[in-house]
């Protein structure tokens, strides 16, 4: 099969959470055990940091992997979702995963994977690990994809597990309150290995403190230590609870023995981009007027951006905004601004919502704004629309960002 094939393969005949929802959860990590032991164990062969959360930890791997990239190691990254081509989920020193290793790991395993059932996120860990193995990675950065306590990321033993925050989102498979979702994340806790966490929260502060207590796992709030920070190239005012969680985390390591010093920090910090290739994060597209697309998509992430909203000047503001079936739109509407014209569309994947159906909600609570065939539909009436002192925003789905990058 032809690379384009492969992955096609992957996206149809096995489920995925970010394609399909609830269909595509794993209730255990006996698949992963399974696949790793075919694998001869990839995840032993090389160091990691795993990092989860609700909001950030996209933004926080990919900060980490650039300060290690700067000082000199040979840095593994595993992301999700990805935006245009499934190997931005699988990179090194910033270079995505060839496509001759994915069409050639696949080829070697589909027997294995399809008498196993195993998942598209089951099977993309696998690759990750394994290409990481062949190419000696001295230290990779995990994303944890859902969760932490059953992810399937979470049969490694880091050397520092990191926890960005924890807000309500994924709620029909993590729990419905803040400290039942913490006690899913606090699962990439391990024994003896130092956590950090990014922020700290009456309601999961306790719960986090639990776990590592009964782990003998060193636990440090980034938030209370951490004062002063450094500029990053990732713009946006919530980056620095990320930035404070990156510099605590880097101290973790420094007493690990590794070797990173200030100006690799403050280089690090100021090439995430062109280091890790990330994207979507208050990525400004067109100025003239002002485009800017953000992956942010729960209450947490949406408030942030509507925050970072807030400190721009503009005549007339213009949100192209699109979601996914299973988004509490009532829980976000109540952040978003009023004031604004909105572009209401679908993201071209089976879990889109209805753009009419997602209006719908909108006009019931005083908004105003159209809906369009498709993502690039509505961008293209907007950008026509907006005249150049104005501001148009792009988001409410990484997939609505994911077709206008």
């Amino acid at each position: 099969m032809t690379y384009q094939d492969t992955v096609q393969w992957m996206f149809s005949q096995l489920p995925m959470y970010q394609r399909q929802g609830q269909s595509a959860f794993k209730k255990d990590l006996n698949n992963t055990i399974v696949l790793a032991k075919h694998l001869n164990h990839p995840e032993n062969t090389f160091k990691s940091i795993h990092v989860a959360g609700t909001n950030g930890k996209g933004s926080t791997s990919h900060m980490l992997a650039s300060v290690l990239q700067e000082a000199g190691y040979k840095v593994g990254l595993y992301t999700s979702p990805h935006l245009k081509d499934f190997r931005e989920r699988i990179r090194i020193n910033g270079s995505e995963i060839s496509e001759d290793f994915v069409v050639k790991f696949i080829a070697l395993n589909k027997p294995f994977f399809q008498e196993h059932d195993l998942s598209f996120f089951e099977m993309t860990v696998g690759l990750a690990f394994d290409y990481f193995k062949a190419e000696q990675v001295d230290i990779a950065v995990i994303e944890v994809g859902l969760g932490g306590r059953l992810d399937s990321t979470n049969i490694i033993t880091p050397e520092l597990s990191v926890i960005t925050n924890i807000g309500l989102d994924h709620t029909q498979f993590l729990g419905t309150t803040l400290s039942e979702i913490a006690g899913e994340k606090g699962g990439i806790i391990k024994a003896n290995i130092p956590v950090v966490i990014g922020e700290t929260q009456l309601e999961t502060q306790d719960v986090f403190k639990t776990i590592a207590e009964k782990k003998h796992a060193k636990i440090v709030f980034a938030d209370q230590i951490i004062s002063d920070i450094y500029e990053s190239d990732l713009k946006g005012i919530y980056q620095i609870k990320n930035i404070k969680t990156v510099l605590q985390s880097i101290k973790e390591l420094q007493l690990l023995g590794y070797n990173i010093s200030e100006n690799h920090i403050k280089t690090g910090l100021l090439n995430v981009m062109e280091n890790t290739g990330l994207k979507g994060r208050w990525q400004v597209l067109h100025e003239l007027p002002k485009v800017v697309c953000d992956t942010g998509h729960n209450k947490e992430g949406l408030s942030e951006v509507v925050k970072q909203l807030q400190l721009e000047s503009f005549e007339a503001l213009h949100i192209v905004f699109g979601v996914v079936n299973d988004k509490d739109v009532s829980s976000i509407l109540p952040l978003l601004p009023k004031n604004a014209t909105y572009y209401f569309c679908k993201p071209d994947v089976p879990r889109g919502m209805s753009a009419t159906v997602l209006q719908s909600y909108f006009l019931q609570s005083g908004f105003k704004g159209d809906v369009y065939g498709s993502v690039n539909e509505a961008y293209k009436k907007a950008l026509q629309v907006a005249k150049q002192n104005d501001f148009i925003y792009i988001g409410g789905s990484t997939f609505v960002v994911a077709e206008i990058i």
